[in-house]
């Protein structure tokens, strides 16, 4: 398996593949993904700053799964943007042939396996932090694990939940719905969990400090202690490098 570091602008992701020409289709296809959005925005710069749902003209697919996500769990549609960028490069190395392909971009992964993977758990400094993982089994369907966080991470968030891991066939929808229910839950609130009607969402787990919350149907959590080195983050690289690391969910 091939572990390679890829950072450019604010994509700064990890991608697992067995073949680098799996892995330059991942990057191609998260690079086109990236200039969609970028058009998009370039016409209307709305779209990268509301924080409410909206819909733009622009009809490239990109554009329309992050709107159409961000509909669905009522927030803004650059809540979806990690996650439909890595579902596009993974889309890619899918259409390249390949049967397995992970890409974490900062936490927010898309992923097809023909084997079993663990998924590291990562929340900052709360107590479980590290220690666990999630047991995915092989899915031929592209699958979304997303999180989102307020107090690990440069995103913006409402909330204070270390961590809210969100499972969904659509990746898009996962990101969208993890930056939805961390601006909202605590432990005195779970009511946004009674809003979770989008039929695409299989499962939440979410860490806040000593509290745990678990809604829907997630994979076995097991015991693991998760090398801090393969968290994805931004790395110090050379200007015409753009190839190099990275979790917060870790592999």
């Amino acid at each position: 398996m091939i572990r390679r570091h890829f950072q450019y602008k604010e994509t700064i992701a990890t991608i697992l593949a067995d073949t680098e020409d799996h892995i330059t289709a991942a990057i191609q296809g998260m690079l086109a993904a990236r200039m969609e959005i970028e058009r998009c925005i370039a016409r209307d710069p709305f779209f990268s700053i509301t924080y409410y749902p909206y819909t733009p003209d622009d009809r490239s697919l990109t554009v329309l799964r992050m709107s159409d996500a961000a509909t669905r769990a009522q927030v803004g549609p650059m809540a979806a943007v990690a996650g439909t960028i890595a579902w596009a490069g993974v889309e890619a190395m899918e259409k390249e042939g390949a049967l397995f392909g992970v890409i974490d971009n900062g936490g927010d992964i898309a992923l097809m396996s023909d084997r079993t993977i663990r998924v590291g758990v990562h929340a900052g400094t709360a107590p479980s932090s590290n220690r666990r993982a999630f047991l995915v089994p092989p899915t031929e369907r592209i699958l979304g694990i997303c999180t989102s966080s307020a107090t690990v991470g440069p995103s913006v968030s409402f909330g204070t939940a270390d961590a809210v891991t969100v499972f969904s066939c659509d990746t898009a929808a996962a990101d969208a719905w993890a930056t939805a229910i961390c601006n909202q839950v605590s432990a005195d609130d779970d009511s946004i969990f009674q809003r979770i009607t989008d039929p695409s969402i299989l499962g939440v787990f979410v860490i806040s400090g000593a509290f745990e919350r678990s809604w829907g149907d997630l994979p076995p959590l097991v015991h693991a202690q998760v090398d801090s080195d393969l968290i994805t983050r931004e790395k110090a690289i050379p200007q015409d490098n753009n190839e190099q690391h990275g979790m917060r969910l870790s592999l």
